[in-house]
């Protein structure tokens, strides 16, 4: 049964850098697959949402998740900036549509806690436990790393496990 893996996408998703990481999961083992930051030029708002959906699109089609975790939104102070990051976010899920994944969402704190221990965690913080809990060498962007987050997360809620135990009792 260990053999069974589940290919998870996290995504950070934001209008300006969206953040997304890979990982298999089989079993209690995470490993790295691969990670990165869509960027998007300034200017039309409704170019940037494309350009993430378009880069989203590629993601998946290069890697082929399974599961998605996503960062729910949250509204601070700025409701004109929860809006933009909620339509980034709509963006970036609509990007992966076509590869008929499960959408699962997280609240930031419940991935922080899931990660760090606190859910009041600093980004930093974040970086460091998923460079030591993925085994990564160098940097990692902090919203690779948020994205990276989310899908551990969503592996240890005990979701990927279940997805595992049904493709196991299938085969």
């Amino acid at each position: 049964m260990t053999d069974i893996k589940v290919r998870v996408l996290g995504i950070d998703p934001g209008s300006q850098r969206t953040g997304f990481g890979i990982l298999d999961a089989a079993g209690p083992r995470l490993t790295y697959v691969a990670s990165g930051v869509i960027r998007t030029q300034d200017g039309d708002f409704a170019v940037r949402l494309r350009e993430i959906y378009r880069c989203m699109q590629g993601v998946v089609a290069q890697y082929q998740p399974q599961e998605i975790a996503i960062e729910r939104i949250f509204v601070n102070r700025n409701v004109d900036s929860a809006l933009k990051l909620g339509q980034a976010r709509g963006a970036a899920i609509c990007g992966t549509a076509e590869s008929n994944a499960g959408v699962f969402e997280y609240a930031p704190r419940q991935i922080k806690l899931a990660v760090v221990g606190s859910g009041s965690a600093e980004k930093n913080q974040v970086q460091m436990m998923m460079k030591s809990i993925l085994k990564l060498q160098g940097p990692v962007a902090s919203d690779a790393a948020d994205a990276l987050a989310a899908a551990v997360c969503h592996a240890l809620q005990g979701r990927v496990r279940a997805s595992i135990l049904r493709a196991a009792s299938r085969a």
